[in-house]
């Protein structure tokens, strides 16, 4: 057993492994000593050509000449020597380390983005493939680890942490822009450029969204916005992606760091939805996009969320009614920071909405309003009496009082004689106000329901006491006894 151990070891590797190896023709010009282990792709993939030199090497990079030193017809093939340069990556972990190269590199970059930008001409199919495979080797990579991920470290409020830089932006950020440049430009053909900028390429790129370099993420925000737009064909398959990204976060992990970029991509999308919205969209917004105001650190992408619940509601006014009851499911007991901007999110889908709908949902909503105007949290009670400062809201209310004073008029009551606040309690008399002036016959019905269950409470009140008074008299009488 032991010999043939041995003799499996001293086995010769197969052919397509030394072929990946050798450097393709007319790849002189870069000399790169390439690492033994693979970068995940398969043996005999192109893409092993492009490997990171082994540790401790230094890759050896020529300069090319410029595009306006050779013949237009040779800037094809100038193109594709410049970009199997911009295939070798480089560590920057350390600054000096390979410090020409890199700056070779870095202007090889600039070069190429310059050269697609201009329109110099259309790339042919073998560029085209060569450069996605170049994004690919750049950008494509394990990010590292976040700051809650380190063991033993206690995890700490998303907010409070220091955005992680990454030290290779310098070459990334040329990268995405040249990719960028690439899928904008007029001279693209999506039938071609689908074939490489495919479901794979894209979902790696979402995936890529989880980066705590916040300009990495506005540049995969930019480019994955401009890629939903040319390429119609993987517009579902994007939409999808998305949604499978939110109910991770939502249900599983609570842990992403861009899902306000994802949510500004879909701001955008649903403003181009079509009417009547499909019911796939109706779906997305009840699954996804209402149960986002679940976990802790909503604060993070509120902003995003809530312009995208309003585009809901100003695509098709039906779905106030779903999405206030949504709030309504999800609104925060404890954490009072959360409940402002429930609040401000409210006022918005409410400057959106009919009074059919308004209707449909005011009892639970303005008994959670109650709760709000009520609260010993200044900043929640204040937030919730601003409402009374938006028109279309206050129309509403005037159109239904009879149904709505009754039951915030408690804690209107409540906050005029007790309420710590000055500033609440100066903002409750001018909402008291103006229910007085719009019915004064129902405000004094109300204010009459409301001493007589003063009244009864206190009678209540008094008569438990009573009863406890008596079984105390009577314990006493016993022990006594």
């Amino acid at each position: 057993m032991f010999n043939r151990i041995i003799k499996r070891g001293n086995r010769k590797a197969p052919k397509a492994e030394s072929a990946a190896s050798l450097p393709p023709a007319g790849q002189a010009t870069v000399t790169v000593n390439l690492a033994s282990r693979s970068s995940g792709a398969d043996p005999g993939s192109p893409r092993q050509l492009h490997s990171s030199p082994a540790p401790g090497a230094v890759p050896q990079i020529e300069s090319l000449p410029l595009f306006r030193d050779v013949p237009v017809l040779e800037r094809q093939a100038l193109f594709l020597r410049k970009l199997r340069i911009c295939s070798v990556l480089f560590d920057f972990s350390d600054t000096l380390k390979s410090a020409r190269e890199k700056e070779v590199k870095r202007q090889t970059l600039s070069e190429l983005v310059d050269f697609v930008q201009s329109g110099s001409g259309r790339l042919n199919e073998q560029v085209q493939e060569e450069l996605v495979r170049t994004v690919d080797v750049n950008i494509f990579r394990s990010l590292p680890p976040a700051s809650h991920e380190n063991t033993g470290v206690e995890p700490t409020d998303p907010e409070e942490e220091d955005p992680y830089l990454d030290p290779a932006w310098p070459h990334l950020q040329l990268v995405y822009e040249l990719l960028l440049r690439y899928v904008v430009s007029s001279d693209t053909d999506t039938k071609v450029a689908k074939r490489y900028i495919d479901h794979s390429f894209v979902l790696r790129l979402l995936d890529l969204l989880n980066s705590e370099d916040p300009r990495e993420r506005e540049y995969l925000k930019t480019i994955l916005h401009r890629i939903y737009g040319k390429f119609m064909v993987h517009r579902p398959f994007i939409r999808k992606a998305i949604n499978n990204i939110f109910y991770r976060f939502i249900f599983e992990t609570e842990r992403h760091s861009g899902i306000g970029e994802l949510l500004e991509i879909l701001g955008s999308i649903i403003n181009g939805f079509a009417l009547p919205m499909k019911e796939e969209h109706k779906l997305f917004l009840v699954r996804a996009l209402i149960p986002l105001h679940k976990p802790k650190p909503v604060g993070m992408y509120h902003q995003q969320l809530s312009y995208c619940i309003v585009q809901f509601v100003e695509k098709d006014y039906k779905l106030a009614d779903t999405v206030i009851r949504g709030l309504l499911k999800y609104w925060p007991v404890t954490n009072c920071q959360k409940e402002v901007l429930f609040l401000g999110e409210l006022e918005e889908v409410l400057e959106a909405t009919q009074p059919a709908e308004f209707q449909r949902c005011m009892v639970p909503l303005f008994k959670q309003i109650a709760r709000c105007l009520s609260s010993s949290h200044f900043q929640v009670a204040e937030r919730s009496l601003f409402l009374w400062n938006n028109d279309h809201i206050v129309s509403l209310v005037a159109q239904n009082r009879s149904v709505i004073l009754p039951i915030i008029f408690e804690a209107l009551e409540k906050n005029m004689l007790g309420h710590w606040n000055q500033a609440v309690h100066g903002l409750t008399a001018n909402v008291r106000k103006m229910f007085l002036d719009m019915d004064s016959d129902l405000f004094e019905a109300c204010q009459q329901q409301y001493l007589e269950k003063e009244e009864k409470t206190k009678y209540l009140e008094a008569q438990r006491e009573s009863a406890w008074r008596s079984i105390e008299a009577a314990l006493q009488e016993k022990k006594r006894l």
